[in-house]
């Protein structure tokens, strides 16, 4: 039975160093762009179009991962599009977090009428479609960097409100809540400096789950032409764009695509690793 606990508490360190790994790393890269990146990612050169990568015969070595169709550095397109993803996920996760485990918390903890009203706003809300709800709106608004943002957080706050109701509820019928009670202690009080730093681990693994999907989000808008401009370099409009040319030129999709599914992946094992550091179980 110990050395099963050893073994799950080894793999679950193992999956946390390796994604915050790939995380930090693509975090200093976004942040050293401008001296990473071998090219300018918006200068075109249609006389280098469809260039392979470096290990491929025919290859440009200025170009480590090859051109697209209009001789556009891949290489230097993907440590740029790296800005815009890192900036909607951290953007777009804690305001949703703030957002939707701060009504959560109010709901769970205080019951009564506000546990109502908020339920009550939670169903509504969830009733609407939340990728044709995403689209609509930045469809009314307009394109952008804000726009996005935005219909992340109108969307997904409501996952964050119902986790944390249940567990801010399920922490208020403990012994140590009820102690503080007796003990003279206000409702605010108790619910900040009590229920607030139990619910905290559940919290943050919903923001590392809610910054992974704020970046498919980013890159589904981008796919449709939703998100900046069609020229500023995104994952998804690379992977757009690549699509169109998988046969002629595969890397133009492949490498954005490879490290879109190792961002996500990332977010989700580092959610699932703190979860099991948190787990007073396995402690």
């Amino acid at each position: 039975m110990v050395e099963g606990r050893a073994e799950v508490k080894r793999k679950a360190g193992l999956r946390l160093w390796l994604s915050a790994g790939w995380l930090g790393a693509l975090v200093l890269v976004a942040l050293l762009a401008p001296l990473l990146a071998p090219n300018d990612p918006l200068a075109q050169d249609l006389f280098a179009g469809r260039l392979p990568p470096f290990w491929v015969s025919g290859a440009d070595a200025a170009y480590p991962l090859g051109t697209d169709s209009l001789g556009r550095c891949v290489l230097s397109r993907i440590i740029f599009g790296s800005r815009l993803a890192l900036t909607v996920a951290l953007t777009a996760g804690v305001i949703t977090c703030i957002i939707g485990a701060g009504l959560g918390l109010l709901a769970g903890f205080w019951r009564g009428w506000v546990d109502v009203v908020v339920s009550r706003f939670i169903d509504i809300w969830m009733a609407f479609p939340p990728v044709l709800f995403s689209i609509l709106l930045i469809a009314v608004i307009g394109p952008g960097v804000f726009s996005i943002i935005l219909a992340i957080v109108v969307i997904d706050w409501t996952r964050f409100a119902r986790v944390v109701r249940a567990e801010a509820m399920a922490q208020g019928a403990m012994d140590y809540v009820a102690s503080a009670r007796v003990a003279g202690r206000g409702r605010m009080g108790i619910m900040l400096r009590e229920v607030l730093p139990n619910v905290l681990p559940i919290v943050l693994v919903l923001l590392t789950l809610e910054m992974g999907i704020a970046v498919i989000v980013e890159a589904i808008l981008s796919f449709v032409n939703l998100s900046i401009s069609t020229d500023d370099p995104t994952w998804g409009g690379m992977i757009s764009e690549g699509r169109s040319s998988i046969h002629q030129a595969w890397w133009v999709l492949v490498f954005p695509l490879v490290t879109l599914f190792l961002t996500v992946l990332s977010f989700s094992q580092l959610g699932e690793g703190l979860k099991d550091r948190f787990d007073p179980v396995l402690r």
